[in-house]
């Protein structure tokens, strides 16, 4: 359906499109808010504006919905749509950190059947790593095929964080790239147990890197324990929860009472 090696040549020079802007690299990127606390650069919108050009002319009859796009209902009578982050992690991006990334899938029917994220700023091999997942095929990173954490036990479950609630101090911190799509991709990689958010979120965050991790062998869901659904009229979703399959139960059960006040919907 998706020639894969056109796709991931498409997917790569976005990443390097926003490495040559990237402060990380001795460059200077313009940056501003769209909303108080939501930066955005210069960078975000020149890789959107090439992703949106190369990948409709990869697949003409695919929707679009990307964080730096107006949002229009037209994707939602597509039977495919792509889920574009330009830059997920723009705080890291801005700060000269490597901890951001180009997210990028591809959704059928809800659900995603192919992602792909290019981190070229982190790891040691030339372009940096490039993940990739596709629905009922596997899932890789730099040519070499992922398994997710098999943890068995809730304690000591390692975990993305700067910090922890007291309730959460059973935990172990490991380390937190601000990019959300890398953090759940950490589980895909085994370098970490579980990924959890409380917050409200939008699909184009989520949608590559949770395929990645499913087809790694992570359980991924809501942070009520359900399925995560993408294009929805609404794209916003509480929370996204990926950790081993073994402690999903657990983890659902302690975030319970928080997910419960938490989630209100957004205004």
């Amino acid at each position: 359906m998706i020639d894969r090696q056109r796709l991931e040549k498409i997917v790569r020079e976005a990443g390097q499109i926003a490495m040559r802007q990237w402060p990380g690299a001795g460059h200077t990127v313009k940056s501003w808010e769209k909303t108080p606390g939501s930066p955005v650069t210069d960078a975000d919108m020149e890789v959107d504006d090439f992703l949106r050009r190369e990948l409709l002319a990869l697949l003409p009859s695919a929707g679009w919905l990307s964080e730096e796009t107006a949002d229009h209902p037209e994707r939602l009578g597509r039977g495919l749509c792509w889920l574009v982050d330009p830059i997920d992690g723009t705080r890291d991006f801005m700060r000269g950190r490597p901890g951001w990334s180009v997210s990028v899938a591809l959704v059928s029917a809800g659900r995603p059947l192919i992602g792909m994220l290019v981190a070229p700023a982190r790891g040691t091999e030339p372009g940096g790593e490039e993940w990739y997942g596709m629905a009922g095929q596997g899932a890789w990173l730099n040519g070499r095929r992922l398994k997710a954490s098999t943890r068995q036990d809730f304690p000591g479950s390692r975990v993305p964080a700067d910090s922890l609630p007291k309730e959460d101090r059973d935990l172990t911190m490991v380390e937190k790239p601000n990019s959300i799509a890398l953090r759940i991709a950490m589980v895909a990689d085994d370098r970490a147990d579980l990924l959890a958010t409380l917050r409200w979120g939008y699909e184009w965050d989520i949608a590559a890197a949770t395929l990645i991790a499913r087809e790694a062998g992570a359980a991924v869901s809501d942070a009520f324990g359900e399925p995560l659904a993408y294009n929805k009229r609404d794209p916003r979703a509480f929370g996204v929860l990926v950790c081993a399959p073994a402690i999903h139960a657990a983890a659902v059960e302690r975030l319970a009472d928080r997910a419960a006040v938490l989630s209100l919907p957004p205004e």
